[in-house]
C-alpha cells in the first residue's frame, strides 16, 4: 500500500493536478479582494477554498504516510506542512491577521515545481557571499552618508541634516528614486554636487548591484553542475546494470546452447 501510495504520489499527473489546484486557490484568494465579486460568488470562493485546502492537507498526510521520519528531513516537506497547517489556525479575533496569510498557499508552488526549486536552492546557497556584499553595500552607505551630512547638510538640511536624513536620502538614490530632483537641489548651493551623486551611484548601483548578480549566478552554476553530476552517476550506474544484464543473458545463452 504504502509503495502504492508513493507511486501516485510521484506521478507527472499528479502533480500537474497539484499545480492546478494551487493555481486556482491563489486565483480566489486573489477574487476576494474585490468586493463586487465577494457579494456575488462569494460562497463559491469559500468552497473552492476550502476544498484546496483539504486537498493539500490529504496529500501532505499521504507524504508523511510514505516517508515516515523522512518526512521532517526534507526542509520543503517542512514547508509545506507549515503552510497548510497555518490555514487550519483560528482566523478570529486577535488571530484574523492569519486568514491573509492562506496567500501563502501559493508559495507552495516553490516546492512542486522543480525549476522554482532549484532558482531558490540556489539564492540559499548564495546568501554567505550576499551577505558578504550587504556589509560592504551598508559600509559604502555609511561612509557616503556621513560626506554628505558634513558637505551638504547645511544648504539641504530636509535631506541631508542628519545622519539618518542622509542614509534614507543615499538609499533612495541608491535605487534611482527621484535621485535627479535630490542632485539638482543640492546643486543649487553646490555645483559640484553632480561628482558625489555620480561616484555614488556607480559605485552602489552598478557595481554592488554586479556583485549580487555575480553571486546568484555563480551559486545557480554550482547547483546545476551538482544536478549534472548527479544525472551522470545515475546514468553511469544504469548503464553498469545494463552491461552486467547483456553478460548475463549471455551466459545464459552459452549454457543452454552447451546443454
Amino acid at each position: 500500500m504504502r509503495e502504492r501510495t508513493a507511486a501516485f504520489l510521484a506521478r507527472e499527473s499528479f502533480q500537474r493536478f497539484i499545480v492546478g489546484v494551487i493555481l486556482l486557490n491563489a486565483a480566489t484568494l486573489g477574487l476576494e479582494t474585490f468586493p463586487a465579486v465577494v457579494s456575488r460568488f462569494g460562497h463559491l470562493l469559500t468552497v473552492v477554498d476550502h476544498i484546496a485546502l483539504y486537498v493539500f492537507a490529504v496529500e501532505l498526510i499521504a507524504k508523511i504516510y510514505v516517508e515516515r521520519s523522512r518526512f521532517v528531513r526534507d526542509p520543503w516537506n517542512v514547508f509545506d506542512a507549515a503552510i497548510v497547517l497555518i490555514a487550519f489556525l483560528p482566523a478570529s479575533g486577535g488571530l484574523s491577521v492569519l486568514r491573509s496569510l492562506r496567500i501563502l498557499r501559493a508559495l507552495r508552488l516553490l516546492s512542486v515545481v522543480p525549476s522554482l526549486r532549484r532558482v531558490v536552492s540556489a539564492l540559499l546557497r548564495a546568501m554567505p557571499g550576499m551577505s558578504s556584499i550587504v556589509v560592504l553595500l551598508g559600509l559604502v552607505l555609511y561612509v557616503a552618508a556621513v560626506m554628505a551630512t558634513k558637505l551638504y547638510g547645511s544648504s539641504a538640511p530636509e535631506r541631508f541634516g542628519s545622519l539618518p536624513t542622509s542614509l534614507f536620502t543615499l538609499y533612495q538614490t541608491m535605487t534611482g528614486d527621484d535621485w535627479g530632483n535630490i542632485a539638482r537641489e543640492v546643486m543649487t548651493s553646490h555645483p559640484s554636487a553632480w561628482v558625489f551623486f555620480t561616484i555614488f551611484i556607480l559605485i552602489c548601483t552598478f557595481v554592488i548591484l554586479n556583485l549580487f548578480m555575480a553571486v546568484v549566478v555563480s551559486a545557480m552554476d554550482e547547483e546545476n553542475a551538482e544536478e549534472r553530476a548527479v544525472l551522470e552517476d545515475t546514468s553511469e550506474h544504469t548503464q553498469l546494470i545494463l552491461d552486467e544484464l547483456t553478460a548475463l543473458r549471455k551466459e545464459v545463452a552459452e549454457l543452454r546452447r552447451l546443454g
